[in-house]
């Protein structure tokens, strides 16, 4: 196989990959919300508590490990190594995107909730329209950290035979009895979609910057 042939097999894996972390960020953006905001109302407070020291305190291998081998034999239901993957990854992440999301709602102050209830602005719009585009845009630069942490947990699927850029990088060393030039050439897909992450996230920023005025 030639190193185009190489990178190109390669490289292809990386649909796998951005399909876990859409799933990933998706579940783990969305329960992290839900988290978040029951710690702050105090509804569910020690449930919240409980669940980000346990999910921060235990591998992500672990994790994925029990939804992969452990789950569908308890519900009798067949998960993709896709779906186990982008759930292992979303119940992780949410743990960390909780924590980020209370640190930014905590920066607010706590007029603008007295004057949502005094408008009679119901709970839910008020959270929806004014409390959370603020909190998004003051913990942006920490979300976009746990986009790019996330996307590098991905490789872990390659552990349970999801063929993503890891994967496709020890198929390839398997064959050819080559680790290096298969391993840099993984290590550059990733390094690519991070800059690409990295790239579009200070021009998103840029933008809800200059909104803001």
């Amino acid at each position: 196989m030639s190193p185009v042939e190489m990178f190109s097999f390669i490289g292809r894996g990386a649909g796998i990959t951005l399909q876990l972390l859409a799933g990933g960020l998706f579940i783990g953006f969305s329960l992290g919300t839900v988290l978040a905001v029951w710690r702050y109302r105090g509804s569910g407070r020690w449930f919240v508590v409980a669940y980000v020291s346990i999910i921060r305190g235990t591998p992500l291998l672990l994790q994925l490990s029990l939804i992969y081998f452990t789950l569908p034999i308890v519900l009798k239901i067949r998960l993709s190594t896709i779906a186990a993957g982008a759930i292992a990854l979303g119940i992780n992440s949410a743990a960390y995107m909780a924590e980020i999301l209370r640190s930014g709602i905590e920066s607010l102050s706590r007029g603008q909730f007295e004057a949502a209830k005094t408008l009679g602005i119901s709970p839910f719009y008020a959270w929806k329209d004014i409390i959370l585009p603020q909190v998004l845009r003051n913990i942006f630069p920490a979300l976009t950290g746990e986009v790019i942490a996330l996307l590098k947990e991905t490789a872990l699927i390659s552990v349970i035979g999801g063929a993503d850029i890891m994967r496709r990088a020890q198929m390839v060393t398997a064959e050819s009895f080559t680790y290096f030039t298969p391993l840099c050439m993984a290590g550059a897909c990733y390094y690519i979609l991070v800059l690409s992450i990295e790239i579009s996230a200070k021009r998103l920023g840029k933008k809800m910057r200059h909104d803001c005025y």
